[in-house]
């Protein structure tokens, strides 16, 4: 198999796989385009720069950056966490934490169900009896860690 149609691949082919894989990072519910993207500009702005540049270089030069833009966008999102009104969104069971419901069925064994909304979640605490105050003071997993509450 020939790679003859690599050897004519230029900046604006880079620049246009990046386009592609931001349009992809749009479509997806996953966040993992954007570095790939970012490295296929930066590889199409070398390439701009240095056009001499082997296909082989060009791919090396792709995947070294696509885990290096990944490992640097990591780190800096740790460091600078988005800022959001809703950071629990996506761990619903952090959403109760600090509330407080009144048990519809006992623990027993330390294990019980508590109904928060539309739902019904696995509890576990003390044993209680039905029509205890209940706060919610953690998560385990999917399971709600409770104490009575005292005020």
């Amino acid at each position: 198999m020939s790679a003859g149609w690599l050897t004519t691949v230029g900046p604006w082919h880079w620049v246009l796989l990046a386009i592609l894989l931001i349009i992809l990072e749009a479509l997806t519910p996953i966040a993992f385009f954007l570095w790939p993207a970012i490295a296929a500009g930066l590889v199409g702005l070398a390439l701009a720069v240095l056009p001499g540049l082997d296909w082989q270089i060009q791919l090396v030069l792709f995947g070294v950056l696509s885990v290096l833009s990944l490992v640097l966008g990591r780190r800096y999102l740790r460091r600078y966490p988005i800022a959001t009104d809703t950071p629990t969104l996506n761990r619903r069971g952090h959403q109760y934490i600090g509330r407080v419901f009144t048990l519809d069925q006992p623990i027993v064994n330390g294990t019980g169900k508590l109904r928060v909304d539309d739902t019904t979640w696995k509890i576990r605490g003390r044993d209680c009896g039905v029509g205890t105050r209940m706060r919610v003071t953690g998560v385990d997993g999917v399971v709600l860690l409770v104490t009575p509450d005292e005020g």
